[in-house]
């Protein structure tokens, strides 16, 4: 039974792990390197704050569990309520933990990759809407992501770069339903943009 960190159920222990779900937002999509910046920046803040974890991103919502201390991720938390790149943060998990499922990615991101639509477990779960799902169902889903870190951790592929546009981009158009009409509107103006610069210059 989880204990929720709240003022009549507080967390005693030291290591404590924070599960939570969000919405991506327009300012957040108008970014085409929105998920690189939030890797690149909370590698580092992660790293120096012994946070631990792992963020999925798909079909407009954020999935993302993290491990550290309770003042930690409390700090974290506050941080994540003012960050208008999403909005609906909604908390399922607060709770004391024993030990880290991600003990070696100061943070890893995920974009629904290949191998996640072929998992048979995590099939029962597509297409990716964490909202609806209950606690069996995004535990099942942690435990499919933890199976994944300990394979990538024989390999040594311990906190490897954040996803980069070029390859989010291919990821995102095959993945995120119902926002490929804002890529394929950014990228027509930007043709757009370009033609009529050079039509100006000659």
């Amino acid at each position: 039974m989880s204990t929720i960190n709240d003022s009549t159920n507080p967390v005693t222990t030291d290591l404590c792990r924070l599960v939570y779900i969000s919405r991506i937002t327009s300012t957040g999509l108008s970014s085409p390197s929105t998920l690189n910046d939030i890797s690149e920046t909370a590698v580092d803040s992660n790293h120096t704050n012994n946070i631990t974890g792992i963020l999925c991103y798909g079909n407009g919502y954020f999935f993302q569990c993290v491990e550290g201390s309770e003042q930690a991720l409390t700090n974290l938390k506050n941080r994540l309520l003012v960050d208008d790149r999403h909005k609906d943060l909604e908390i399922l998990d607060f709770s004391e933990i024993t030990e880290r499922r991600f003990g070696s990615w100061s943070l890893r991101s995920i974009t629904l990759e290949r191998w996640m639509t072929k998992d048979p477990e995590l099939k029962k779960l597509m297409p990716f809407k964490p909202q609806t799902w209950n606690t069996s169902e995004w535990e099942r889903f942690l435990d499919v992501l933890q199976c994944y870190y300990e394979e990538r951790s024989k390999t040594g592929e311990i906190d490897t770069p954040p996803v980069k546009y070029s390859t989010l981009g291919v990821t995102l158009s095959k993945v995120v339903g119902q926002h490929q009409a804002f890529f394929l509107i950014q990228t027509v103006l930007g043709l757009m943009i370009a033609a009529t610069l050079l039509w100006l210059m000659l």
